[in-house]
């Protein structure tokens, strides 16, 4: 799983809770961390293909886990920490 340290998404009100914790970053990663109930909290991008974020609010919505939406796959993929965009990100235990 690709992982990275810190979350620095700044309109997530929950920043206390996600200091030093660590993130999947991309739909792939965070269907299988949604799958294997390690996602805390997800991130997803407004402008990613409702195709790919559709079904990760639902499988959000259905066990239970926070999830909040960022503007754009530009900056979500900025506050993780890769260069390109990402359309879904998560941060787990």
């Amino acid at each position: 799983m690709d992982t990275k340290k810190d979350c620095r998404i700044p309109q997530c009100g929950n920043l206390a809770e996600l200091a030093g914790k660590k993130l999947v970053v991309g739909a792939k990663q965070l269907r299988k961390a949604l799958q294997n109930g390690k996602a805390t909290f997800v991130f997803l991008a407004e402008d990613a293909d409702p195709a790919i974020t559709a079904p990760i609010e639902a499988r959000c919505k259905e066990n239970m886990v926070s999830y909040t939406w960022i503007a754009t796959m530009g900056e979500l993929g900025r506050a993780c920490g890769i260069e390109v965009g990402a359309a879904a990100a998560a941060a787990i235990d």
